[in-house]
């Protein structure tokens, strides 16, 4: 903490106090807590707290009391439950304000919040840094500054936080739709040269190519993409973050193989052998399907799916284990009844286990293509009982990434809605 004196520091919260050492609040995992050991002055304690004492070296934060010791106990033992006769919304609020999520809670617990969320259509989320309006006041230029950053970085990451970025979203889906009907297009046999030129002709980036009409609208959407990209990053507040996150790897994947193809065309030259095969270059051209997962950035069920996706890794894997054992054992077991047994009726589809787990793929999620399929009397009865066992496995974990996905698209419906009420007020002032 570079704010401060004394070995430990102390929180009162609703008149209950509790004594840490400094090195504890670096990495405490409340959000809000660990914030105080970066503050480097009196006004930035007060926007993270409601009050300080300097003589006690005191934090008092006004908030309740017995909620707070409830997620103390999480902090010390891993588990996180309600409060036994408060209000389910009123604990999550407490949540929100220390920095945690409704993931955090108990399995029990999250039932419990998602449905008393679904009656009452109450959300939350966590308040912003500045803490709200009692925290506004007298700003120094850094600060101002920062206001500015925060606000572009809004403009770019919120579709809905203000008009400009309402615009600059539809600009931007309108971008991606036009590259994805050109590429849709592109593969069209009449979208070819009257010379009727090959695939891999077209797959090379010319002279030529560049001129025609597809070429300027890809050249143009690129140019949009490869913009936003870069003011998103020099105003984004974490430039490793911003690397990391997934939506921003799939944006460089989309836009880094055309640069890639042209500087292939330019050091190759337009009659090399790399350019005839044409192989390389036609996967990097079709690499631009990516542009479609940047729809994420400006749709609510896109991102909840990404989101619960994340959340329910360990479900997910859960899942595919459970097909990789199931399997494992069927396609041993029609590979034997079907072609092992020298019954006379040896069934070629299943001359081999692997060849055989195709037909349990197909079974077990119940799609059935036809293309193969059990002749004899106890392959028939082992596929019914396959097909069975798969929807049974497959509807096992569907509970747990269910609540996941309602939980998600609570939290991204009301940071939707908190930018909507800012985007009303802008408009209305």
């Amino acid at each position: 903490m570079n704010f401060g004196r004394g070995p430990s520091v102390v929180l009162n919260v609703g008149g209950t106090r509790y004594s840490f050492s400094r090195e504890v609040l670096k990495d405490f995992p409340l959000r809000r807590v660990s914030r105080l050991h970066g503050c480097l002055s009196e006004q930035d304690v007060l926007e993270v707290c409601d009050d300080y004492d300097r003589e006690r070296n005191e934090y008092f934060f006004d908030r309740h009391s017995e909620a707070f010791g409830f997620i103390m106990l999480y902090v010390r033992h891993g588990h996180l439950r309600f409060v036994p006769h408060m209000c389910e919304l009123s604990f999550y609020n407490e949540m929100i304000y220390w920095g945690l999520e409704g993931s955090h809670l108990d399995y029990c617990c999250q039932r419990r919040l998602d449905d008393r969320m679904s009656e009452t259509f109450t959300y939350y989320a966590a308040e912003e840094p500045n803490g709200g309006p009692e925290g506004k006041g007298r700003r120094p230029p850094r600060a101002e500054g920062r206001k500015w950053l925060e606000r572009m970085r809004r403009t770019f990451e919120e579709p809905t936080s203000s008009v400009a970025a309402q615009v600059l979203a539809t600009v931007s889906i309108l971008f991606v739709i036009v590259s994805m009907v050109v590429l849709c297009a592109s593969t069209l046999p009449e979208w070819r040269a009257p010379e009727n030129r090959s695939v891999e002709e077209q797959s090379r980036y010319t002279a030529e190519s560049v001129r025609e009409p597809s070429g300027i609208i890809e050249a143009i959407c690129i140019g949009w993409f490869t913009a936003e990209c870069i003011v998103r990053f020099i105003v984004s507040k974490n430039k490793c973050e911003f690397v990391r996150r997934p939506l921003n790897i799939i944006d460089l994947l989309a836009i880094t193989p055309y640069y890639i193809s042209v500087l292939m065309t330019v050091f190759t030259g337009e009659n090399s052998q790399l350019q005839r095969a044409g192989v390389t270059l036609r996967v990097l051209r079709m690499m631009r399907i990516f542009w479609v997962i940047k729809l994420a950035r400006h749709f609510i069920g896109l991102q909840t799916l990404g989101l619960t996706l994340k959340r329910c890794y360990r479900e997910m894997v859960m899942l595919l284990v459970f097909i990789c054992v199931a399997m494992a054992i069927f396609s041993a077991l029609s590979q034997l009844l079907e072609n092992g047994l020298d019954l006379g009726t040896k069934n070629k589809d299943y001359a081999s286990i692997p060849a055989a787990c195709w037909w349990v793929i197909i079974s077990m999620t119940t799609v059935g293509y036809g293309d193969m399929c059990p002749i004899t009397v106890p392959g028939r009865i082992l596929g019914g009982i396959c097909v069975v066992s798969g929807i049974v496995l497959l509807a096992l974990p569907i509970t747990f990434i269910y609540h996941s996905f309602v939980q998600c698209y609570h939290e991204l419906k009301f940071r939707s809605a908190r930018y909507s009420r800012s985007l009303s007020a802008e408009f209305l002032n």
